[in-house]
């Protein structure tokens, strides 16, 4: 049985991970659990490498914390201006003990309102719970949950991206190892 690390205790993270797991490999058993560790990277990171960089801090220090395991998972939500406009996607990193995969999540614009908070210094999470008056975005549906009326929630941006970093370990064949 694979015992599975996500660097996160972010419920949406373990679910995500545990969901693209359980689609990629429907026959393998696994324990799955989430830990604390710090993403290295700033709390709302600002672009696409600063977000590619808090992953694979984040699985890499999963990995110093739990090397028992046998998979760890890093997941980073972050924002990056397009042109006038402000995109927020994810990026996964998944590691094993030879090798490596990543994947981006599908990315979306934000309305104005959130990107004018966020032009403040204040994280996506904290800027959906002020625009739409709630708490606990960032653990729950998220911006994309609650601008698609919860059509697509974080949990379901997420997995598609944790199948695609799974891709070296469901085709190893097709990629080299790594480490």
């Amino acid at each position: 049985m694979a015992n599975i690390v996500v660097a996160s205790n972010n419920p949406v993270k373990i679910e995500a991970t545990r969901l693209g797991f359980s689609q990629a490999f429907p026959l393998e058993p696994f324990e799955i659990q989430g830990v604390s560790v710090p993403s290295g990277v700033a709390e709302q990171p600002a672009s696409d490498s600063e977000t590619l960089q808090g992953a694979l801090n984040r699985v890499n220090a999963a990995r110093s914390l739990r090397p028992e395991a046998n998979i760890w998972a890093g997941i980073e939500g972050g924002i990056e201006r397009i042109n006038d406009a402000m995109a927020a996607f994810a990026w996964i990193v998944i590691k094993n003990k030879h090798q490596t995969g990543m994947a981006r999540s599908a990315a979306f614009l934000l309305p104005d309102s959130i990107v004018r908070l966020i032009d403040q210094g204040i994280e996506l999470g904290e800027a959906d719970d002020i625009v739409f008056n709630r708490s606990g975005s960032k653990t729950g549906n998220g911006a994309i949950g609650i601008l698609t009326h919860n059509l697509i929630d974080r949990t379901a941006l997420y997995s598609p991206a944790v199948i695609m970093a799974l891709l070296p370990f469901i085709n190893p064949d097709l990629y080299a190892l790594h480490e």
